[in-house]
């Protein structure tokens, strides 16, 4: 039987140095709905045929993304790194635009709110393509989990 997803997700906290009240929201936001629905398959076969569910612990290192995936029982699975270097531009542009937002939403015309969202919506979905494309070949994700999973690299980023 095969169940391709994330029943349970991680962050590495010793990679994260400090958050805002508005971070912190968006992490928990991106966690809750990567949770409720999504499409996470590695492709590598395993020996007994398992499929998922998995659980999923995300780190950075040395401008590497580390997702170690688990069994639902949180036996190791496997390991797969990703070098980030492609992302340093999506998640520069990305905070940039974030930060942006959140200074609008507290003093800007709604209008001038909803033109900074979309310009953030096409950054992050740009970002979710990418990921997706790097993730070709190891995982196969759709669009909505490469979306969430990208939020969450980017929390994996902030460093105060």
């Amino acid at each position: 039987m095969t169940d391709p997803r994330i029943i349970d997700i991680v962050l590495d906290e010793h990679t994260i140095l400090w958050r805002s009240a508005d971070i912190e929201q968006e992490r928990r936001i991106a966690i809750f709905d990567l949770i409720e629905g999504n499409y996470f398959k590695p492709l590598r076969e395993h020996a007994d045929g398992y499929a998922g569910p998995y659980r999923i612990s995300l780190s950075v290192e040395e401008g590497r993304l580390g997702i170690a995936i688990a069994r639902e029982d949180a036996t190791p699975l496997e390991t797969l790194v990703l070098a980030l270097g492609r992302f340093r531009r999506p998640i520069k542009d990305y905070f940039a635009i974030c930060d942006s937002y959140y200074q609008a939403i507290r003093a800007a015309t709604p209008q001038q709110i909803e033109t900074i969202d979309m310009a953030r919506r096409a950054i992050h979905n740009e970002a979710a393509e990418l990921l997706k494309e790097r993730l070709e070949g190891k995982i196969e994700v759709d669009f909505d989990t490469a979306r969430r999973l990208f939020t969450l690299i980017c929390v994996l980023h902030i460093k105060g």
